[in-house]
């Protein structure tokens, strides 16, 4: 009993606990031509999400799970179309993209770190300058997302495909299995999905 309302208290804090200050890192070419132009607040469309899903069961099973931190429908599936867009364009698993959000903000859009980390994905707006442009808004949705995915594949890719230290290096806490096995353990417990 005590373990589970520690790490439900942990979860809850986790933005408060795990924000280290994230520094920059020299990006591999192919990483800094990923930000393009998407400076809207406008999620994927049905097209471009259909283009990429293997099928709608995903979006109906990681919709009802969502419905407690998104109660509204419309923006929870806009939501979850733009997340699992991003995620596959940078090569990623979405339900790893959401096990990082959920404890990085708690899918809060307009959450702030105590280190200013910015939005869903928790983004250092240093990063703007490395990747992005001025105009570039942070709490933008795609933005928020685009960033982050971008962001975890670069470290997915500097430690060759190992998630422990890429989440470390992703947070600013590398070498410290906290906040990778809070993240490890959202993905089993709560993102886990089958194609079956």
């Amino acid at each position: 009993m005590h373990r589970l309302v520690f790490a439900i208290l942990l979860l809850l804090f986790s933005n408060f606990i795990y924000a280290n200050n994230p520094r920059y890192e020299q990006l591999a070419a192919s990483t800094q031509t990923i930000i393009l132009h998407e400076t809207s607040d406008q999620a994927a469309s049905y097209t471009e999400y259909a283009a990429i899903a293997e099928n709608v069961i995903w979006l109906f099973n990681m919709s009802r799970r969502l419905e407690k931190y998104i109660p509204d429908l419309i923006e929870r599936e806009d939501f979850l179309r733009t997340l699992y867009y991003e995620a596959t364009r940078a090569g990623l698993d979405p339900q790893l993209v959401l096990s990082v959000i959920q404890v990085e903000s708690g899918f809060k859009k307009y959450a702030i770190s105590h280190a200013g980390a910015r939005g869903y994905m928790q983004i250092m707006p240093f990063w703007i300058g490395v990747i992005g442009r001025q105009d570039h808004n942070l709490f933008h949705l795609r933005m928020n997302l685009r960033y982050g995915c971008t962001i975890l594949r670069h470290y997915l890719d500097k430690e060759n495909g190992d998630y422990f230290r890429a989440l470390g290096r992703y947070n600013g806490s590398l070498g410290q299995a906290s906040y990778p096995q809070l993240v490890f353990n959202t993905w089993q417990t709560t993102w886990r999905h089958t194609s079956s």
